[in-house]
């Protein structure tokens, strides 16, 4: 499918678990409700069945160059690739239980809204813009250019409670078949 660039991965800085994610397996997902490129509210804590969120810093905006030296920095590329991946993979993860994908960054919506058409997404984004789900379950995060940004992970979650934790993610462009690896042992 289109729009699933090709990246040399060995260019790239590879992420370091920095410990960021260790407290999050086991956790029950806030009650709190992130704005969705469907035009609603999701609160995850109400999302019964197995859902994956994939979280990422954020989606390039064409016309716009991304921050100066963005592909050095560790874990930051790949955005894209990463939810090209989930949706390439959409109908695998159904077929092994998988009832929601979601994928979240503290981009605004609008601009979520423009990526979820642009790379035609069988499932939504939401904006984490307020850093509400950020604050509420400490996700790792980096600052580039006074702004904070998500690190790259993934959380399967099971009737509102993480049940596993991928992090750090990388290659992005990998990660919804490092889900579907996990799914099958399962």
């Amino acid at each position: 499918m289109s729009n699933n660039p090709e990246v040399d991965w060995n260019t790239i800085p590879v992420p370091q678990d920095d410990g960021g994610c260790e407290h999050l397996t086991g956790m029950s997902m806030p009650s709190l409700s992130l704005q969705s490129t469907s035009g609603q509210r999701v609160n995850l804590s109400g999302e019964s069945g197995l859902v994956v969120i994939y979280a990422y810093p954020m989606t390039g905006i064409p016309g716009i160059a991304p921050p100066d030296g963005w592909d050095m920095i560790p874990g930051a590329r790949g955005c894209t690739p990463q939810s090209c991946s989930f949706r390439d993979h959409a109908q695998e993860l159904a077929q092994l239980g998988v009832d929601k994908v979601y994928g979240v960054s503290s981009q605004s919506n609008v601009d979520q809204a423009e990526a979820a058409t642009r790379l035609k997404l069988p499932f939504e984004l939401l904006s984490d813009e307020q850093h509400e789900l950020a604050d509420a379950m400490r996700l790792p995060e980096f600052t580039v250019e006074g702004r904070r940004l998500l690190k790259r992970l993934a959380l399967v979650v099971r009737g509102g409670v993480v049940v596993k934790v991928f992090y750090p993610v990388f290659p992005p462009d990998r990660n919804a078949s490092m889900v579907i690896e996990w799914l099958r042992e399962q």
